[in-house]
């Protein structure tokens, strides 16, 4: 059973008790090459996830692969702090250690992700890379799926998910960039405002 890694930010991902450590070249026809590309945990070096990046983009751009490895990402998020009642915004990665690359595995793009320098293995068992599943995918953050839904300011809506499941209230405030909007909903005789992502909504 895999274990699960949990970041400060609550996302989550898979990982293997042990992961793959020598450089080995996997057996040929060892990985049948699926249709769709998946997401994948790359363990690196302590501190060379940025680095791991740039080397594995420019390997895929030089060995033309990139129909097999799509993407690469360091999650990372801001946070605003106050140093000498100044307002800094500081960029920290959201899982040290780990890279996410997008990619669909063949026995090529395999060899050429797990030999890029920095990197230490996959997130698997063993050798066999595990993909994240769409939920973790979409808790992470790492894909955004855009929403087009037809609210305005007035609207009645439903709140089909979340803690607030079940009840209704009108929209105060629409942002389209963050797919999100304003509420507010009645709560022990209180209306009490929520902020709500646009897949947490039905328009009544």
């Amino acid at each position: 059973m895999a274990e699960i890694i949990k970041g400060e930010k609550g996302g989550e991902i898979a990982q293997s008790a042990s992961l793959a450590a020598e450089r080995d070249e996997i057996p040929a026809g060892h990985f049948i090459r699926s249709k769709e590309p998946k997401w994948y945990v790359v363990h690196t070096y302590s501190g060379h996830e940025n680095k791991v990046k740039v080397n594995l983009e420019k390997l895929v751009e030089n060995r033309g692969m990139q129909d097999l490895v799509l993407q690469v990402v360091v999650p990372t998020e801001d946070r605003v702090e106050f140093k000498d009642n100044q307002r800094v915004v500081k960029t920290r990665k959201i899982f040290p250690g780990y890279v996410l690359v997008k990619m669909i595995v063949t026995n090529e793009s395999w060899y050429l992700v797990r030999n890029t320098q920095g990197v230490t293995g996959f997130v698997g068992q063993g050798s066999e890379p595990i993909p994240l599943s769409d939920e973790e995918v979409r808790r992470m953050g790492i894909e955004k799926t855009v929403i087009v839904l037809n609210v305005e300011v007035g609207d009645a809506v439903r709140i089909i998910s979340g803690p607030f499941k079940g009840f209704a209230g009108t929209v105060e405030e629409v942002n389209e960039d963050r797919q999100t909007i304003r509420t507010k909903v009645d709560m022990f005789g209180r209306a009490t405002p929520v902020e709500l992502e646009f897949d947490q909504i039905d328009k009544i």
